[in-house]
């Protein structure tokens, strides 16, 4: 059998699933391979961001309500969610509440933010309205933006089947690249204040040396 259609019979057996898990969780990667995949025929495109859609908004709601009954707990046991929950409420301050409909499009916030809007006295009525349209916006645009990838390519190859893992590689490549380039953004930014950090544990240090 090709290798092309026993691919096929995974994804429509399997990439279904695999899609609801990854947009679960975060998912923009997966999202945009299988909008790809849509285009190669492997997958339907309404499939990808029906499922798409019901795992981003699932996920969100189950962050919510984790926020909502143990966010507290979560502060104090988790630090990361705790370095995180002041920038949060400085967003939620200025942006109000469509700060629940961008939060999935905010790196490093896609978890934490719905967490946080559960700890606050957003109405989880509102949330979930909101989290609703935000959720199949983010499902079309990045279903769609591989799609339209393929689709572009197709326009450049005469026969896209024979290069299809290259451009499989590529998106990734892409994927892989931005997120190098928040985490090297978000290292930037927080440089001054680790350089604040050593300073001060320098000065407590050699007080601490006994003359």
């Amino acid at each position: 059998m090709h290798i092309q259609q026993i691919l096929k019979e995974y994804l429509e057996l399997h990439g279904y699933w695999v899609l609801f898990v990854g947009t679960f969780l975060e998912g923009e990667a997966i999202l945009l391979m299988a909008g790809f995949l849509a285009f190669r025929g492997y997958l339907d495109i309404s499939g990808v961001v029906l499922t798409a859609w019901l795992g981003a908004f699932l996920g969100d709601q189950c962050y919510f309500y984790l926020g909502r009954l143990k966010g507290r707990a979560l502060l104090k046991r988790f630090h990361s969610i705790a370095r995180k929950f002041r920038a949060a409420l400085k967003l939620i301050e200025k942006y109000g509440i469509f700060v629940a409909f961008i939060s999935r499009f905010t790196y490093g916030f896609r978890i934490v933010l719905p967490v946080i809007l559960g700890i606050t006295k957003l109405a989880p009525r509102t949330f979930l309205w909101i989290n609703m349209v935000s959720a199949l916006s983010w499902a079309l645009l990045f279903a769609l933006g591989g799609y339209l990838f393929g689709k572009s390519a197709s326009l450049l190859l005469d026969n896209i089947g024979n290069y299809e893992h290259y451009l499989a590689l590529i998106l990734l490549g892409v994927m892989a690249s931005i997120w190098c380039v928040h985490v090297y953004h978000i290292r930037k930014l927080k440089k001054p204040a680790r350089n604040r950090l050593a300073r001060i544990r320098a000065i407590r240090d050699s007080r601490r040396i006994p003359s």
